[in-house]
């Protein structure tokens, strides 16, 4: 078929299947060759890569580093399952069922071996 303005509705159901044939046969040979040029294009910048690698690990980091942050020890203790939470970021889900369910956070502190419980509030000194 000629190239042109197609008035869709008024070719009949042959004539609309075989220009659908063409076009899929039309868009599968210039996808493929899409996909060829792509292909080559890749090779080339993978050849190229190791040197674009080189030069940007060889840049020193900008800034000062991170400074080394404490350990954060766990704060609370599911009875049931042994897992436990430290107090920050988003509560747990047993954390929040269990609030649901009427219990009180203090129920899941974690005592230490002296007997007393960890507090979230106590200043730093007593805790440890």
């Amino acid at each position: 078929m000629a190239a042109g303005n197609f008035d869709l509705t008024s070719m009949s159901v042959d004539e609309l299947w075989s220009l659908h044939e063409e076009i899929s046969t039309l868009l599968s040979t210039r996808i493929l060759q899409e996909k060829r040029e792509l292909e080559k294009r890749l090779a080339i910048l993978n050849r190229s890569g190791e040197t674009v690698r080189e030069s940007v690990a060889s840049r020193p980091v900008a800034g000062k580093p991170r400074r080394a942050y404490p350990e954060v020890l766990p704060r609370y203790r599911n009875p049931a399952t042994s897992e436990t939470w430290s107090g920050r970021g988003k509560k747990p889900r047993w954390i929040a069922a269990a609030l649901a369910a009427g219990h009180e956070m203090d129920e899941f502190l974690i005592t230490d071996p002296h007997g007393s419980a960890t507090r979230p509030d106590a200043p730093k000194a007593a805790r440890r």
